[in-house]
């Protein structure tokens, strides 16, 4: 150490934190020390390139808890996929909290802001959450939100659909598939908590007022990604409204929507459009229950997120070689 100290031109205190990966030596004398300890053969040369190598970026995905099935999807991939975040030095994992409460959500980000380096989450739009977020920025962590965003937030970037884009894309297509007659049309949202779904549901209303004015819209209900309420919801939509042509499920737990359908002999005359291209929507779609899905790749969300975050600790800009995010509608005849 007094040899490496020497050709360094530092202490032998500095060597030892710096050997030992202790705080309190900046980059420049850290490179310095790790040099004249390879060069004097101290570390051989895989432990100097270890020594070299920054310790890998913490990052926790924080996302609901629940029966939809595309966000658990997405969080066990995020455990699966470990060989691909290694180029980017960076340690990925998931935490499932309570759906649709904000403070949980809130309380999450905070604890979790203690012991790592960066958090993509699916937000909730409420003061608490807005609040968390700001406080984890003002320490100087990142917080990305993926598929639902924050308005007026702190956040460093979000990644996810143009989500109006998506709703006036669904009341497009159920708008075409009814056709010329009259009709009424129904909505089905996790919650309106999420901003995702408050802009779907606006750019769903938007395209059937502005194109299809014998369609009716006969309100919005909320099935919180839950099958068996969105089952229930669906079935109290059928009963109230015989002549009902198409139903849009602006989030998850499409099997309940599908199951009512099934269960009322409606699957081929109800034009039901969803998200999330899963096993179970995908099973819809080829047993004709479903007629269409819009969704998104969620291995390239989980890496957009992961590019964020390196290029953020890499200083440099946040969407620097990050894709926009491209959504797919899929039907059964263009299965992947």
């Amino acid at each position: 150490m007094v040899d490496i100290a020497r050709a360094a031109q530092v202490s032998t205190a500095t060597v030892d934190r710096v050997l030992n990966r202790r705080p309190g030596v900046r980059d420049a004398t850290v490179q310095r020390v790790l040099k004249a300890a390879g060069e004097l053969d101290y570390l051989p040369g895989p432990e100097l390139y270890a020594a070299l190598t920054p310790p890998p970026l913490r990052l926790v995905f924080l996302l609901p808890a629940g029966t939809n099935r595309f966000i658990r999807m997405l969080g066990d991939m995020v455990g699966y996929s470990q060989e691909h975040w290694a180029p980017f030095n960076v340690q990925c994992r998931t935490v499932f909290i309570e759906s649709f409460n904000p403070h949980e959500l809130a309380n999450a980000l905070r604890k979790h802001g203690q012991r790592c380096d960066g958090i993509a989450m699916m937000a909730l739009e409420h003061p608490a959450v807005r609040e968390a977020v700001a406080a984890l920025a003002a320490r100087g962590l990142p917080v990305v939100t993926l598929i639902s965003d924050l308005s007026n937030s702190e956040r460093a970037a979000f990644v996810g659909l143009d989500n109006r884009a998506a709703g006036r894309t669904a009341g497009y297509l159920i708008g075409r598939f009814i056709g010329a007659r009259a009709a009424k049309a129904a909505l089905i949202a996790g919650s309106l908590s999420y901003k995702a779904h408050e802009e779907r549901e606006a750019g769903f209303l938007h395209v059937i007022d502005e194109m299809f004015p014998k369609l009716e819209v006969v309100g919005l209900r909320e099935g919180q990604d839950d099958a068996g309420k969105n089952y229930r919801q669906t079935r109290a939509l059928l009963e109230q409204y015989p002549d009902m042509g198409g139903i849009y499920n602006i989030g998850g737990a499409s099997d309940g929507v599908a199951r009512a359908l099934k269960e009322a002999g409606r699957e081929q005359k109800v034009v039901f459009i969803g998200h999330g291209l899963t096993p179970d929507t995908r099973a819809l779609l080829i047993d004709g229950s479903m007629d269409a899905v819009i969704t998104q790749s969620p291995h390239t969300t989980l890496m957009s997120c992961v590019r964020i975050f390196t290029n953020l600790r890499d200083k440099r800009e946040a969407l620097s070689g990050v894709e926009t995010t491209r959504s797919q509608v899929i039907f059964r005849e263009n299965l992947p």
